[in-house]
């Protein structure tokens, strides 16, 4: 659980210490002024916490830190200006704080910075123009605050960023076209702010862009053609704009988009047929402008398109044949446009697709008139017969249909929940607390029996948090995921309900419950031998490895915890809890603001807000060690930081609840899985194995180490070739 103290005053006495990281903790309180005493330090790490307070001052005394970071807590007040003595800071972080001030002038005397992020805060005021002096950084995020003003034009002369992050403020003005100087960029968001005007031209001089996000604006003018040539672009946004004119064909050009979205906007014109070269398009949303035509047959080339929105426009002509068989898309929605022709609707697996429709004209041809007619009376035939054949059936075994019925619910993904409701709340009397098996951020998990025999868990979702757009995305977020990944190993999502009301998920009964919680229990965990502890690790790495080299695009989930391991009765691992699972495209920038478990996050995404599949490797190696170790390996990562851990010996760090392996092959197995999971930790991303190696090398047959088991060190092992 970590330390959940407050910091002491005594603190101040370590006159020598150069690293101080208390970070991932429960600390509250303030910050002890007396820090300002270690004039040594080189880096400051109390995020993670709860600390409260103001930033102390004499925190500007540290004139040797280069690291600072604070973020993560609940510090209030404004950023000191003593701070700014603070000359050789590399790294400053102070987002996810309450700080509610303006930004001190004196933070342009950091001329040493790489990196500051104060974001997630309540700022105020404009940026000060002094930031200009900040030459050497390469990530500016002040996003989610309250600063206000223009865009100022120093920021012209950060030419080595390459992340810039506004969105969520209340800038005004124009977009500068002094922007255009930051040819580093790779990730440009200034949306839901207040700017007008054009989308500068000048952004084409922005070739390495991967990420470009200026919706939610009051933008004008039309889109300029000159974005086709910004050839690296994996994310597309100018959503709720003012935006004119046609969608420029040029668009075409950008082959690596993955998601694009324009709804919102006065687009007219029609839909260029050079959209339908962006062959990675998952997310395509045109909605709520004015785009008339015919919807080209060239979409059909956008195989990997899952989300579609051409609804509340004025297109014309037929429904292209493609558009009426989407049963692998998530979302297709072509309603609320009138001129186009609808007939019957088109059906997957038996339930309509909405949205889809199989176009028809009216036509004088008697040839056509007598035709539909014979073609309407065969299939009125045949539909009678079945339905005959069905009643007799079910009339001479009205038992086993019954059971049918009930087995067949979770089978099916049912968007008003009908029968689904009905089981759910009978099965858990109208969500009585005495089913409630856990509770979670947004609800409440209860487990339930159906009438069929078959055990259920199900999330409900409290209705306080129904209209949260965090909550309400993460749980439709899990469908989505669960929805298109199968593997034995993950956790099966049985059906759903959404419904303004109620809504919940319904999954497989896991009997044993979380890791977590096993590995907590004294009992349990002497039950949790070595063998079973290997495969729980074995069937986390084979699930992951499913989800990053199988599943196209790649899937991260970016919360893997010995929390979200789940065990069935046979104690074997499924990994679990998609809320904040994302699709992934090697080329894209995966900028995010959702967090995993404290305890579990890659180091790496304290610096770049940036999420990869190697931060689920670092999850990964986290869940291992603790598997291996009995609690969660804070300390050991601590000391494998420091010179201290080579005389660490394995025996020393495994569970003592558990007896040394004496059988040869499990031995080998628990020094592989742990040498696995050393590697999964290290600090520099590049450095750590792909689950797909992880998922090999544990299917192999494992080399036994040259040294005895008792000799064995955790320096030899890290070091050690896989």
């Amino acid at each position: 659980m970590g330390l959940n103290c407050s910091i002491s005053d005594q603190i101040g006495s370590l006159t020598k210490l150069t690293k101080l990281d208390l970070s991932h903790n429960q600390l509250t309180g303030p910050i002890p002024h007396q820090i300002g005493s270690l004039t040594k330090l080189n880096d400051l790490i109390l995020s993670y916490n709860q600390l409260n307070g103001r930033i102390p001052h004499q925190i500007g005394t540290l004139t040797e830190i280069t690291f600072l970071q604070l973020d993560w807590n609940k510090l209030i007040g404004g950023i000191p200006s003593s701070l700014g003595r603070l000359t050789k800071l590399t790294h400053l972080g102070l987002s996810y704080d309450q700080l509610n001030d303006s930004i001190p002038h004196q933070i342009g005397s950091l001329i040493k910075l790489i990196h500051l992020d104060l974001s997630d805060n309540q700022l105020i005021g404009p940026i000060p123009h002094q930031i200009g002096s900040l030459t050497k950084l390469t990530n500016l995020i002040l996003s989610y605050n309250q600063l206000k003003g223009s865009i100022p034009y120093q920021i012209g002369t950060l030419t080595k960023l390459t992340f810039l992050q506004l969105y969520v403020n209340k800038f005004t003005g124009v977009i500068p076209s002094f922007l255009s100087h930051l040819t580093k960029l790779t990730h440009l968001d200034l949306s839901q702010n207040q700017l007008i005007g054009p989308i500068p031209h000048q952004i084409v001089s922005l070739t390495k862009l991967t990420h470009l996000d200026l919706s939610f604006n009051q933008l004008t003018g039309p889109i300029p053609h000159q974005i086709g040539t910004l050839t690296k672009l994996n994310y597309l946004h100018l959503s709720r704009n003012e935006l004119n004119g046609a969608i420029p064909s040029s668009l075409g050009c950008l082959t690596k988009l993955t998601s694009l979205n324009l709804f919102g906007n006065q687009i007219n014109g029609s839909i260029p047929p050079e959209i339908g070269n962006i062959k990675d398009l998952v997310f395509l949303d045109l909605h709520n402008n004015f785009i008339s035509g015919e919807i080209p047959s060239k979409l059909k080339n956008l195989k990997r398109l899952q989300h579609l929105d051409l609804s509340c426009n004025r297109p014309s002509g037929n429904v292209p044949p493609f558009l009426t068989n989407i049963c692998n898309w998530t979302t297709s929605d072509l309603s609320c446009n009138d001129d186009l022709e609808r007939n019957t609707p088109s059906f997957c697996n038996g339930r309509e697709n909405p949205g889809a429709r199989v176009p028809t004209r009216d036509t004088t041809s008697q040839l056509t008139i007598i035709t539909s007619l014979l073609l309407t009376l065969f299939f009125v035939t045949l539909i009678l017969g079945l339905a005959f054949l069905w009643w007799k059936k079910r009339k001479v075994q009205p038992e086993s249909m019954a059971t049918k019925k009930n087995g067949d619910l979770f089978s099916i993904w049912d968007y008003d929940g009908g029968i689904a409701i009905e089981d759910i709340i009978s099965a858990t009397e109208d969500f009585d607390i005495k089913y409630c098996i856990g509770v979670e951020g947004y609800g409440n998990v209860y487990r339930a029996q159906l009438p069929s025999g078959k055990v259920v868990v199900v999330k409900k979702l409290h209705r306080s948090v129904i209209d949260e757009p965090t909550y309400l995305r993460s749980f439709k977020n899990e469908i989505q995921m669960l929805g298109q990944i199968r593997h034995r190993n993950i956790v099966k999502l049985h059906g759903y309900c959404l419904h303004n009301r109620c809504m919940f998920l319904i999954y497989m009964y896991m009997e044993r419950g979380s890791l977590f919680c096993m590995l907590s229990d004294e009992a349990e965990a002497v039950e949790l031998d070595w063998v079973k502890r290997v495969n729980i690790i074995k069937n986390m790495a084979h699930a992951l490895s499913y989800m990053h080299h199988d599943c196209t695009p790649p899937i991260i989930h970016w919360d893997i915890s010995s929390n979200n391991t789940l065990l069935d009765s046979k104690l074997e691992g499924f990994v679990s809890d998609f809320g904040t699972a994302r699709l992934l495209d090697p080329d894209s920038s995966n900028q995010t603001l959702v967090a995993g478990t404290y305890g579990y996050i890659a180091p790496e995404f304290a610096y770049t807000m940036v999420v990869t599949e190697k931060c689920d490797v670092y999850s990964f190696g986290v869940v291992a060690l603790e598997t291996m170790i009995g609690k969660h390996p804070r300390e050991l990562i601590t000391s494998l930081l420091s010179s201290l851990y080579q005389d660490i010996t394995l025996r020393e760090v495994l569970d003592l609840r558990l007896s040394l392996p004496e059988d040869l092959q499990v031995a080998k197995d628990v020094v592989f899985v742990v040498l696995l999971a050393l590697k999964c930790i290290h600090s520099n991303p590049q450095s750590r194995p792909t689950m797909q190696q992880i998922s090999y090398k544990l299917l192999g047959n494992i080399p036994f180490p040259k040294s005895p088991f008792y000799a064995i060190s955790l320096y030899k092992l890290k070091n050690q070739e896989m």
